[in-house]
């Protein structure tokens, strides 16, 4: 370990996020990948995943899920309108999500016995139940650990930056935390990390400093001779491919789309946001999870939903379209999650609490069967009525579309074998 700080110290790639993880980190993966083979994972349907996570608990009533002839304190305040799937309503404000029913599956039994924010969204982050003696792995950590690396990008990305330590490495090594942006991509000055050479740093002097770091390489070799320093040097080398590689440094670039394309979208966090996960998940990153609005809506629920809806809608159905006009569909799977729903009544603040017996997902693309509505809830969203989906099963079904035994037993601290998901099954009637 000290010989590892030395060389960090001589030559520094640079600080993720407030993770404190060097590029080089991200890159550790082929040694790592060789540990606990029971089952090698071969790449599925579904080559990338964007998992958008919308943190606070979003009510499934006023989103997919609406109940027009329930009583007005179930109901709430709020219309609903006719999809392009026939008999298939949603909430008012989801105006172009409603043309592009036909590509993605509506999940209306997602349900789980967690009420807690915290405990929620470890639920929905790692398709475990928390566990006090154990912190288990993002879904996104455990796709890097499964896969590595495409074209010189880290395997595993978060939008603007890690949102919770749910979606972190959990007893996995911490090479396998998602990449940080470092800023958010709506911001008018935004960079990424990392990526941008230092001031006074032109790409003769980059190449210099590679140089530099091969000559120390030659001096470790010669004076070490440590079985560990081959391995070293491929951790370095994946850093400086991704900081020395146009096209990588390009995918995070909004800039090189049309201004068309950001106008589709929308020039806000939510478009920007979802703008570059395509741009990502299409140069050949795997996992990309973002965030986006606050859903704990537990006072005024009409008014809140009709601030963060609409920007949201536009992005999400231009999402969908563009990766449908791209070919890119098919390998993409898209899924919209919260940590639960809300409340069946309106309580007296004229908002809903907390509520997991019954919510919605969305899924789509990567080899999910479109235009259906999956499952359904009670008359009041009080519980599910028809196929209830577990959040074991729900996480099943994504890794298998990804190619991933969920089954499969990573090794915990202590030697333990851990399976990536316990006892959940693949959802059949999901799948195209």
């Amino acid at each position: 370990m000290a010989f590892q700080a030395s060389r960090r110290d001589f030559l520094h790639v640079g600080v993720v996020g407030g993770l404190g993880l060097t590029l080089a980190d991200f890159f550790r993966m082929e040694q790592a990948q060789a540990e606990q083979k029971d089952y090698v994972s071969k790449e599925g349907k579904a080559k990338s995943v964007i998992f958008i996570y919308m943190p606070g608990g979003m009510c499934h009533q006023e989103t997919f899920d609406p109940k027009p002839y329930a009583p007005i304190e179930y109901r709430g305040p709020m219309g609903s309108i006719q999809t392009k799937v026939e008999g298939t309503l949603i909430n008012e404000t989801w105006k172009q999500t409603a043309t592009i029913t036909d590509k993605i599956a509506i999940c209306r039994s997602m349900s789980h016995g967690e009420a807690a924010h915290e405990r929620g969204t470890h639920n929905m982050f790692t398709g475990y139940r928390p566990s006090p003696a154990l912190l288990f792995p993002s879904m996104g950590s455990v796709v890097a650990h499964e896969f590595g690396p495409r074209n010189n990008l880290p395997p595993y990305v978060c939008i603007p930056n890690q949102p919770n330590q749910f979606a972190g490495t959990g007893y996995l090594s911490s090479s396998f935390a998602g990449f940080s942006l470092g800023s958010d991509p709506a911001s008018g000055n935004f960079q990424v990390r990392d990526l941008k050479l230092p001031g006074g740093v032109d790409d003769k002097r980059f190449v210099t400093r590679r140089r530099i770091l091969d000559a120390v390489n030659d001096h470790f070799v010669t004076k070490e001779k440590a079985d560990s320093l081959d391995a070293v040097d491929s951790f370095y080398n994946r850093a400086y491919a991704m900081i020395s590689s146009q096209k990588a440094r390009e995918a995070f670039d909004l800039n090189k789309e049309t201004a068309k394309t950001r106008d589709t979208y929308g020039r806000n966090t939510a478009g920007a946001r979802l703008l570059l996960a395509r741009r990502l998940v299409e140069a050949g990153v795997r996992y990309v999870t973002l965030t986006y609005g606050g859903w704990d809506m537990h006072s005024n629920i009409s008014g809140s939903i009709k601030s963060q809806v609409p920007s949201f809608d536009q992005a999400f159905a231009s999402l969908i379209r563009d990766l449908s006009d791209r070919n890119l569909l098919d390998s993409t799977m898209v899924c919209i999650a919260s940590e639960f729903g809300r409340t069946p009544k309106i309580n007296g603040n004229a908002g809903r609490d907390h509520w997991p017996k019954v919510f919605s997902v969305i899924m789509a693309g990567g080899g999910i069967k479109q235009g259906i509505v999956y499952g359904s809830s009670n008359a009041t969203a009080s519980e599910p009525e028809e196929n209830a989906l577990t959040v074991e099963d729900w996480a099943t079904t994504i890794y298998e579309r990804m190619g991933i035994v969920a089954d499969k037993e990573l090794m915990a601290p202590g030697d333990r074998p851990i399976e990536i998901v316990k006892g959940g099954k693949v959802r059949q009637a999901l799948l195209a």
